[in-house]
């Protein structure tokens, strides 16, 4: 693969064909070995969890899906809709916990494709670094596949099917060959959806389980975002202009695709006839309901997950003034500029990776004592 289809401004990041594998066996190649994820490498056991032992979350945790709303109403726009009056107090309910199950089945099929992707660069990255950072997202994902499952196990029974938008931006981002596209579409404009998704269920959420899900998951996430910080650090500064404006259009391109079409009601039109209604009804009043205003008062939080994936690329040097009117149609620049590079979800990241240490040490420790008393 040429170099300006992978636009690769660092040896960290130099990749080989995903059937290439003799490039792996080249003997200079074991040698050349980066430091540039050492840290996130070495602190990936400080935030172990097991999402099957109850020690770390027990999904058994009951929550009454009748009565209770897994979110609040603000995540529910259909619930200001006409054609929403006509249903009951129980059905309004049932409709908002069946469109949490939308939301966290969409989260599942993410972390899939995250699973996915980051095996994949295991296979094209040449660097043993970078490899080895890519391994342990591939465990980390894997355990994030396993937690949704048995979330959306115990609260529904089974996930609802991926939504077209996201589904066909996972499968371009896993199969693309260029790792640009895998790091930027990945490690920010889905992580950065993903952590502000989940700081604001972490926030937000009615269900203690689905609060611990979302500490215990952005323990994992923060450490894939700082991925792609190195590769946005290593690799921006160093892009020519036609460079820049390739990767800056592409982000632009995926980010308004997310924007206009994530959540909108043909996505999740798998909802609707149970309660009487069609996608199109759904659409057709949200469109009157809804429109930029909105958007922009929703992204004045700081947990909007658009917002934050907007900061994910301004901090990350892939808007500029060519495009920066674009995304100031629904936020503030200068005030994000102004916002420092610590993102949302940060603090309650940290918090729970003291949790998870004290559990670990504590495991540790009795495992050490129990092999000294069997000897």
């Amino acid at each position: 693969m040429s170099d300006t289809q992978q636009i690769t401004k660092d040896a960290a990041y130099n990749a080989c064909a995903p059937d290439d594998f003799p490039a792996m066996m080249d003997v200079e190649r074991y040698g050349n070995r980066s430091t540039a994820f050492d840290k996130i490498i070495s602190a990936t056991h400080d935030h172990f969890w097991d999402p099957l032992d109850t020690k770390y979350i027990d999904f058994s945790e009951p929550f009454d899906m009748e009565n209770e709303r897994l979110l609040p109403d603000e995540f529910f726009v259909e619930l200001r809709l006409p054609c929403f009056q006509k249903l009951s107090e129980k059905e309004k309910t049932r409709f908002a916990n069946q469109s949490a199950r939308w939301m966290l089945s969409a989260i599942l099929h993410g972390e899939q494709g995250a699973l996915n992707l980051s095996s994949s660069l295991c296979h094209i990255l040449l660097d043993p670094g970078a490899q080895e950072y890519a391994a342990n997202q591939t465990r980390e994902e894997a355990r994030h596949v396993t937690a949704f499952s048995q979330y959306v196990k115990a609260r529904w029974g089974k996930p609802l099917p991926v939504g077209q938008t996201l589904g066909d931006l996972l499968t371009d981002i896993v199969g693309a060959k260029e790792v640009y596209k895998k790091i930027v579409g990945m490690q920010m404009l889905v992580e950065g959806l993903a952590m502000g998704a989940f700081a604001t269920m972490y926030t937000k959420s009615n269900d203690p389980l689905m609060v611990k899900l979302m500490q215990l998951v952005m323990t994992d996430e923060a450490f894939h975002h700082k991925f792609g910080k190195i590769w946005a650090d290593r690799t921006i500064p160093k892009l020519s202009e036609d460079e820049r404006n390739v990767i800056e259009d592409w982000a632009a391109h995926c980010f308004q695709t997310l924007l206009f079409n994530l959540v909108n009601p043909e996505q999740k039109k798998v909802l609707y006839p149970e309660f009487g209604l069609d996608w199109e009804t759904v659409q057709a009043e949200m469109l009157e309901a809804v429109g930029d205003e909105d958007r922009r008062e929703a992204m004045r939080e700081g947990t909007n997950i658009f917002r934050v994936l907007i900061k994910t690329l301004l901090k990350a040097g892939i808007i500029t003034e060519r495009t920066k009117a674009f995304y100031a149609t629904y936020v503030n620049m200068d005030e994000l500029k102004d916002e420092g590079d610590r993102m949302i979800g940060d603090d309650i990241a940290e918090e729970g990776i003291k949790y998870l240490k004290t559990i670990n040490f504590s495991a540790n420790t009795n495992a050490l004592a129990e092999v000294s008393a069997a000897e």
